[in-house]
């Protein structure tokens, strides 16, 4: 693994569960002294940041950690709306009995909401890999972190009524039953796009202006 790809995981790692907060200034000087890189490895992990809608970027002045408005909420969970039940659908038919089983495993009770929260976004990874499809998950693929995201910033969502969804649509996949499955897995997004965007409105997630946020702070000088 080069540096630059150890820098992006463990950057993304660190957005998708809040350890950097929405808004969080990321100082490339800083940043290259903590992980012991040249700037070239780190601002190459940054950029794929950027692509994957983590980090916004501006040129010449630096980044920040993107900042999701209700509106990119919204899109988000459109697209869900739109891939997920297709997922469902395809997992329906050609899920395999070790398939089946890890998502038995996903839909247990969870101790903890954090670890619930890694158990939901595993069980949507599973459907979108149960469903066979490489093209799927080849356009699924760049969503899963800002999924994993989404469920982190709204963890405080309802968990027995998440796993109760889970365990409908398992029970419609062991069934092999591919209408019921997209049905369920389509009502499950839009039964949780309320409560989501309530729940992220507790990170006041307005429109930031990243030339501003990004803006270099002179250094005060000691008198």
């Amino acid at each position: 693994m080069t540096r630059a790809e150890q820098v992006y995981q463990s950057l993304r790692e660190r957005i998708v569960t809040l350890g950097l907060e929405p808004g969080a200034r990321l100082i490339e000087r800083d940043l290259a002294a903590e992980f012991e890189v040249s700037r070239i490895p780190l601002r190459e992990a940054l950029q794929r940041l950027a692509a994957d809608g983590l980090v916004t970027t501006v040129p010449g002045q630096g980044s920040i950690v993107t900042v999701p408005t209700p509106k990119d909420i919204e899109d988000l969970l459109d697209v869900r709306a739109g891939l997920e039940p297709l997922a469902a659908r395809l997992a329906a038919a050609g899920a395999g009995p070790e398939a089946l089983a890890r998502l038995r495993e996903l839909v247990r009770p969870q101790a903890d909401p954090e670890t619930l929260t890694e158990a939901n976004a595993a069980f949507h990874r599973e459907i979108t890999a149960a469903a066979n499809n490489p093209l799927l998950a080849q356009i699924m693929g760049p969503l899963e972190a800002r999924m994993r995201w989404l469920f982190h910033l709204s963890v405080e969502r309802d968990p027995d009524r998440q796993r109760l969804e889970h365990a409908e649509l398992l029970e419609a996949l062991q069934a092999r039953d591919p209408d019921r499955a997209a049905a369920i897995a389509l009502a499950h997004v839009e039964d949780g796009r309320g409560p989501t965007l309530e729940a992220t409105r507790r990170w006041r997630l307005e429109a930031v202006d990243a030339k501003e946020a990004t803006k270099t702070r002179r250094r005060r000088v000691s008198a």
